[in-house]
């Protein structure tokens, strides 16, 4: 409570500057990554109808500073917007600086006031001070001459005004402005990440499916890193850049899952491998059919010469044969019955897993888990797709995502988390660089549309997307029921929407069957082995390989697809076509042109639509009413296109066009 002797002191500043952004909700530091384009905003304004300006302010982890003018985003909203390519890794301290522009307010009057003849020698004497200001700050001889003719009374007023549009006194000003109340904003914090943490297309497998084999007695021979690692080539000539492994630590055989997750598994059943722990080991052993730890070092060794990383899994729970349940008990939920809790999201139940207790040894738990992520980051490790963290709490991950990051800056997490938008949204700010979305159940235009458009503005300063297109655990009814269409529909989506997509092993060979009742397949390689044979597929036909290597290829061209703030929609009078665009000036490519994409896609996989796409050319570095060539790089066409555009897609033949721009049609 304000005193006598001590006021309080007000919040705002001389010069307001609020609604600053990207800033997150609760005061966390914001995302980006190396290359990634950011435009930086304030709201400024102040009483009165004085000029004022403001600059954005940008200091490196090594000290260095770098002012960037902002400028009025349009007339009449006092919104400053400066566009910023961030480079470099570590974290930015950036403020915006308002202040008053002595110069331009006087300009702006006196131009007004010597036309209509009103107060015209104070008006010019005020010049004439601000001119010889300028004359003692610069020593300019130019700025001085202008002051003694602005005060020259034997001049007519207008040309006495003149003067002051010497081209001399122009640049004078530009390089030394004469403002004044400068106004400093609250410092903000940018955490600016490796490129892969923004960026990426990930390929999950099970290395017990690649070499599997079934042996003469119905019995199955696991595949192991070595079988599994002579499949890294493939997937990274279809352009992927993290390779994505399930856990693949010993797996628990107390209430082991059968096929089909059936409650009862046969002596040759595998079982989850989300079930961790056994006699072999925790979350630090290595499954013994997988192989040894030099087969690993070895499999992580060729995906890095292949192009790759590797990604772990890390599942923080357990079987009930995991080392911990005997060694921490107090790790666990002992229920009034004397039984170990198992995990659960009513209806469903998982009997093969025990979900860990935070609140009984919470120091304890930080430290093992630590030591389990630095055993995995000595493998060379640096990327873990983190399992159901919202079960646990948001403390915990901050923490250790925090003290992971000091010693490895580099580390990538993951967070699979299909839950509730505020605890997503949570998860993101207190650290885990990317987040799965809800994209997999959006499906129909104003679905991607409203979503696509939440995660490139309203969320993009803290939560990226990884648009995975299905899941061990999620085959969705567009996907059960699309076809290929369906299939080719969404990896477009997926592959474009976002610079992060990935997909679960079987996609590309349209696996659409499900388990009756359910979202994802039947014969689940959750519980069980499933060999594939990738290149009979491909060899017939019957692969969706070739158009996956196809978007990564589009992603790897352009740049644009590489940013995730860049995403405009456009309209198009058709209920099931989806139109957006991704633009990246030329100023932030290495080839100094404009990158252009415009995606446009039939939603419905079982029609052939016709309609008229409109488009907002300024959102694509056009001017109004420009005529501009594109060619879909799907099947080689080219167009002359502007702002209203007809449109077929046939689902049965091709239901997306993906067009580069060309450039102006000559």
């Amino acid at each position: 409570m304000a005193t006598a002797d001590r006021p309080r002191r007000p919040k705002i500043g001389r010069i307001p500057i609020t609604e600053l952004a990207p800033t997150t909700p609760n005061g966390f530091p914001g995302k980006g990554f190396d290359g990634e384009v950011i435009t930086f905003g304030a709201t400024v304004f102040r009483e009165g109808h004085g000029v004022i300006g403001a600059d954005l302010v940008l200091v490196r982890p090594d000290g260095a500073t770098r002012t960037v003018p902002l400028t009025l985003a349009a007339p009449g909203t006092d919104r400053y917007e400066a566009t910023v390519q961030v480079e470099g890794v570590g974290v930015v301290e950036w403020h915006v600086e308002a202040y008053a522009d002595d110069w331009a307010s006087w300009v702006h009057g006196a131009r007004l006031k010597i036309a209509a003849g009103v107060d015209t020698e104070a008006t010019l004497l005020d010049g004439a001070a601000l001119l010889e200001r300028l004359a003692d700050e610069t020593g300019s001889p130019a700025a001085a001459r202008a002051a003694a003719r602005v005060r020259d009374e034997d001049l007519d007023p207008a040309e006495r005004l003149a003067a002051v549009d010497d081209p001399r006194i122009v640049a004078e000003l530009a390089e030394s402005p004469l403002t004044s109340l400068r106004t400093h904003s609250a410092t903000q914090l940018l955490d600016v990440e490796r490129t892969r943490a923004g960026v990426g297309a990930w390929y999950e497998f099970f290395p017990r499916s690649e070499g599997a084999k079934r042996n003469p007695d119905g019995s199955w021979k696991s595949g192991d890193f070595r079988t599994a690692a002579r499949r890294l080539p493939a997937v990274a000539r279809m352009g992927f850049d993290v390779v994505y492994l399930p856990p693949i630590h010993p797996i628990g055989t107390t209430a082991r899952k059968g096929p089909n997750n059936t409650l009862t598994a046969g002596p040759g059943d595998p079982g989850s491998p989300w079930a961790i722990g056994g006699p072999e080991g925790g979350h630090d052993a290595i499954h013994p059919d997988l192989g040894t730890e030099d087969d690993f070092r070895d499999f992580v060794e060729t995906a890095k010469n292949t192009g790759m990383e590797v990604a772990l899994d890390f599942a923080l729970q357990c079987s009930p044969d995991h080392p911990w349940v005997t060694e921490h008990p107090e790790w666990f939920t002992v229920r009034a019955d004397g039984s170990i809790a198992t995990a659960e999201n009513p209806p469903k139940r998982y009997q093969d897993i025990y979900p860990i207790q935070f609140d009984t040894d919470p120091e304890g738990l930080v430290a093992e888990v630590l030591r389990v992520l630095r055993h995995w980051i000595t493998f060379g490790v640096k990327i873990f797709r983190v399992d159901n963290p919202h079960t646990k709490p948001l403390w915990f991950w901050e923490r250790v995502i925090r003290e992971v990051r000091d010693e490895h800056p580099d580390t990538v997490f993951l967070a699979e988390a299909f839950t509730r938008p505020a605890m997503m949204r949570a998860l993101a700010e207190t650290g885990f660089q990317q987040s799965y979305s809800y994209f997999t159940w959006r499906n129909t235009k104003e679905e991607i549309e409203t979503y696509f458009e939440e995660l490139s503005h309203e969320t993009s300063a803290y939560l990226r997307p990884n648009l995975f297109v299905n899941t061990p655990d999620i085959l969705t009814e567009f996907l059960q029921y699309g076809g290929r269409a369906g299939y080719k529909v969404r990896a477009a989506l997926a592959a474009t929407g976002a610079p992060t997509w990935g997909m679960y092993s079987g996609y590309e060979l349209f696996e659409d069957v499900a388990r009756p009742g359910s979202e994802e397949n039947i014969d689940n390689e959750k519980y069980e082995y499933k060999p594939r044979d990738f290149a009979l597929a491909e060899a017939e036909g019957a692969s969706l390989a070739p158009y996956v290597t196809m978007l990564n290829r589009l992603r790897s061209a352009h740049p644009a697809l590489r940013q995730l703030r860049n995403t405009t929609v456009h309209t198009a009078e058709d209920d099931a076509i989806v139109v957006y665009s991704k633009h990246l000036p030329g100023q932030y490519n290495r080839s100094g042109r404009n990158d252009t994409v415009i995606v446009v896609a039939n939603v419905d996989p079982h029609s052939s639509r016709e309609t008229t796409v409109h488009l907002d050319l300024t959102a694509l570095g056009l001017e109004p009413g420009t005529l501009f060539d594109v060619r879909d790089v799907v099947t080689g066409a080219r167009w002359t296109w502007g702002t209203s555009n007809y449109v077929r897609l046939d689902a049965f033949q091709e239901p997306v066009h993906l067009l580069v721009v060309e450039g102006p049609h000559r």
